[in-house]
């Protein structure tokens, strides 16, 4: 899911202003998008990053590929901030509601959705302190 998403940021990238306007970006970055300006690509290019390392580590917990450096405490941290962002819908809806929109919404489920992905993940490679 975290390497759709970082692709996800490529297309938008690609996409141009229509895309940073409909992904929720902000029609700041949308129109520095229309006038050229690296700012988009580059904080763009930095969530894919993320995003993309984010990836490596659930391929890494899989056993995908080879076992990454601190890949428990990674993976723990990512599960942490994907829950978060996904939570942190409700406080905002509780405060300023009209701040939310569909967007938030969607892309706060879909932050859950990953967030307890990774957390059963997480779950499954930490050792079991019952067994001890």
């Amino acid at each position: 899911m975290s390497i759709l998403a970082a692709f996800l940021h490529i297309a938008i990238i690609i996409g141009g202003p229509e895309w940073y306007r409909f992904f929720g970006a902000g029609e700041r970055m949308a129109t520095l998008a229309g006038q050229g300006s690296l700012i988009p690509t580059v904080s763009t290019l930095g969530i894919f990053t993320v995003l993309f390392i984010w990836a490596i580590y659930a391929f890494s917990g899989a056993g995908l590929i080879k076992k990454l450096p601190f890949m428990k405490p990674a993976l723990l941290i990512i599960s942490a901030i994907y829950l978060i962002r996904g939570l942190a819908l409700f406080p905002v809806w509780i405060v300023k509601p009209e701040f939310i929109s569909s967007l938030h919404i969607w892309s706060s489920l879909v932050c859950l959705v990953i967030g307890f992905s990774y957390a059963m993940g997480t779950r499954r490679i930490w050792p079991d302190s019952s067994a001890k």
